[in-house]
Order: structure tokens, then sequence, then C-alpha cells
């Protein structure tokens, strides 16, 4: 029978109790107790053991370090103490496998063996029903009378483009701007680890906490709603915004397991969120480290392959062009993300197009991109540097701007159709008649 290596790091006296019931048991084998976190992270990449078992408690845990543990072993199972429910929950934030109890006596220590064979067995057969957990109250928990049914779970747009500042901001914060202004609870994120400029566009302080902070939080499996709402201010009706980081050199602070907690977290608090990413798809970090690698780009990359749909933006001109094909070709790297995109091509202009910029725009992302519906955006240089200059939004400074209406009519297009089924138009469809008139307007 082929056993199991276990790697732990537990605090306490429950330490002893533990090791000695898992090297007592016929499938599983010590093979390394680690006094702290960066020795188990080694022996875990050295590939050591499959299992981990690690106390809540244990120094510098946090959820970046449980998704490395994961990468590297395989099952990840937390040990709380049995007084100490708030570790329970910091472990089931940081979505372990397990959780078990930190055990006082013997048969206490056998409960604990075999929930981590169960969660070995889980693992080996994803099939299976999530493991039960040795610290949750067996039995059925029934909603009371009266509690509110919860929200189906917001969508998540990236808004990516390549190098160049082809103006993925702008159509960030203004597209989020009119999708608020519909009525649609609306998150705007600022995940750009290279330049990050969504707060001055809005006319906020840089020096918020914003995201930073949030990811703070979900590292330490303490992000919940009203902690996430805490750092996204209400900059209008229906409209919050989490500000990015207010200097380059502090991208570290943004962890993608992290920032996977975020996005969900995010789904909750708004029904549309908004995410402005940078521009950079490069994983190359891992080839020059070999221990875990910090990844600058690791903010975007997690953005994109959260997002429900990818809205890809590009500049008219001949350069812009040539770099959005060329970006489009990168991200069919990454399927997932390619498979929902949506192409905006920005500052559409006879001057460096042709006498018919939609046209040539066009025909230029259909022959070279096999991209044949994009949206186009007209070029407003006035209104726009009008909307920056005040750190206020176009639908505010300029309200019949070109390029505005043509964000109204993406912000309808990235909203899902809501399902009734009562007769009359669909929320889309009342979208696309109030976007028709503010044009006629």
């Amino acid at each position: 029978m082929i056993r199991a290596g276990v790697l732990t790091a537990v605090v306490g006296p429950a330490e002893a109790l533990l090791v000695e019931a898992l090297g007592s048991a016929d499938r599983l084998d010590v093979v390394r107790r680690c006094a702290d976190l960066a020795e188990l992270l080694a022996a875990a990449e050295a590939g050591l053991g499959s299992v981990v078992l690690v106390s809540a408690g244990l120094p510098h845990l946090d959820h970046a370090a449980v998704d490395a543990l994961r990468r590297t072993a395989g099952v990840v199972v937390g040990v709380a103490g049995a007084d100490r429910p708030d570790e329970g929950d910091r472990l089931r934030a940081w979505t372990v496998d397990a959780v078990v109890a930190a055990p006082e006596d013997v048969p206490a220590a056998a409960e604990v063996v075999d929930a981590v064979l169960a969660a070995l067995d889980a693992a080996a057969r994803p099939g299976l029903a999530p493991v039960a957990r040795a610290v949750d109250r067996p039995g059925p928990h029934p909603v009371p009378v009266g509690t509110a049914v919860p929200r189906p779970p917001g969508r998540l747009v990236a808004v990516w483009g390549p190098t160049g500042a082809p103006g993925r901001t702008t159509v960030a914060v203004n597209l989020a701007a009119e999708v608020a202004a519909l009525g649609v609870r609306t998150l705007l994120v600022d995940a750009d680890t290279y330049g990050g400029a969504v707060a001055t566009a809005v006319g906020m302080l840089d020096e918020a906490p914003g995201l930073a902070a949030a990811v703070r939080a979900a590292g330490a499996g303490a992000l919940d709603l009203p902690t996430l709402a805490r750092h996204a201010p209400v900059l209008g009706p229906d409209l919050r915004v989490l500000a990015g980081l207010a200097r380059a050199d502090r991208w570290p602070e943004l962890p993608p397991a992290a920032l996977d907690v975020v996005w969900a977290r995010a789904r909750e608090l708004a029904a549309l969120t908004v995410v402005d990413t940078g521009f950079c798809l490069e994983e190359d970090e891992l080839l020059t480290y070999d221990t875990r690698a910090p990844q600058r780009n690791g903010a975007t990359l997690s953005a994109l392959d959260a997002a429900d749909v990818v809205v890809v933006v590009g500049s008219a001109d001949p350069v812009g062009l040539q770099r959005l094909v060329r970006g489009l070709d990168e991200l069919a790297r990454r399927p997932a993300a390619a498979a929902r995109r949506l192409v905006v091509v920005n500052r559409v202009r006879p001057g460096v197009a042709g006498p018919d910029p939609g046209r040539a725009v066009r025909d230029v992302l259909a022959r070279h991109a096999g991209v044949v519906d994009p949206v186009l955006v007209p070029e407003d240089r006035d209104g726009v540097d009008a909307a920056v200059l005040e750190g206020r939004l176009l639908r505010e400074v300029v309200p019949g701007s070109p390029a505005r209406r043509a964000l109204v009519g993406l912000a309808g297009a990235l909203l899902p159709e809501e399902p009734s089924s009562t007769p009359g138009p669909t929320r889309r469809q009342r979208l696309g008649r109030r976007h028709r008139a503010t044009v006629a307007s």
C-alpha cells in the first residue's frame, strides 16, 4: 500500500498527539515536522509530502501561503483551536481542504486522522462531496423565517489592452459610470500594477488604501462585505471605487491568491464589477526564482481569469492597431479569457485612419485578428481632456460627447439578460431604448 507523506506545522501541545496518531495510521507517514512556515513551504516545494497539516496560529500563515501549499503538496488540512471559532472561520476563508479541531486526547487525535484520510480521498476523487469539517456542528442548518434570499452573484468585467496607453482607464471609468447611471450596483477597481490612475481620473485621493487594504484583509481571512464596502467609498449613486496602488513599486502587495478572494466578494457587493488592469501578460517570474516568486502581472492575470467578459481596448492609429492585433494574439494564449473578449477601438478619427475610419478599422481587425464586430469609440479629445482636468466623468462634463454615447451602448451590452416569466421588454431592451434616447438628445 502506498503511504501518503504528511508535513506538519502544528503549534501547541496538540502537535505530539497528532504526530503519534498520524504515524500509526496505515496510509499516512509523517515525513517532516516543520518548526515554521518557511520550513513548511520549502518541504512542500521539494515534494516531500502530499498532505499538509498546519495550525491556523502558525506565524505568517495567510491565504497566499495556503494557496502555495495546495499547489505544491496537494491537500491542506487546517488545525483550529477547540475554543477559537475565529481560527476555523479564517481557515475556511483560506479555502483549506478540511478544518479540524486541535485534539486534547488520543480519541480526538484519531478523529483528526479520519478527517485527514477523508480529505485525501476527496482530493483523489474530485466528484465527491466536500469533506465534513471536524469543527463544524453536525446536522442541518435551516434558514430562519424572514431571512433574505441571497442575491445572485454579480458579473466581473476586466478592461485590458496592450501597451501604449490606448485608453483603458478612460474606458473602464466611464463604462462603470454609465452602468451605475442605469441603476445597477457597480464597483470600479483599479488593479493596474504599473500605473493605476483611476483615483486621479475620478477626483479621489490616491492615498486611500483601497485594493491593497482589501487584499490584506483577504490574506488574513477577514474580508467580508462590510470590510470591502468600507475600503470602496461611494463615488455616486450605485457606484463605488476601490482605488489602486498609490505607487507602482508597491505591486508585491497584490498577490493573486488573495485577489481571487476579493473578486469573489466583489461579486457579492456589486451586480457588476469593472476592473482596470495592467497591460502586461508575461509570466516569466517563475523563470528567475527557485522559490515562491512574486508576480507583478499576477493582478492582471487574476482579473482576466476571473472575468465574465474581457473588454480589450486598442487605439485606432496604425501603431495602436498593430499593438492591438498582437495583443489579441497574446491574449489567445489564455483561452478562457480570449473566449469572452469584447474588442473596443478607442479614439477613432479620420486623421489616422482615412476618410472612413470606422470601415478601415473594421477591415484591419477582420483581416488580421478575425474580429468582425468591434465597438468603435469616436475621438473626443476636448471632452475627455475636460473631464480629466476636472476629475469628473464624461457624463457629468460633456453628456453629449460622441465617446460617451458609444460607452452607453457598451454598458448596455455588458449587462446580463434578466430571467423573467412575465411579458414585456427585458432589461437589455429597456437599456437599448434608453441608449437610443440618449443618442437622440
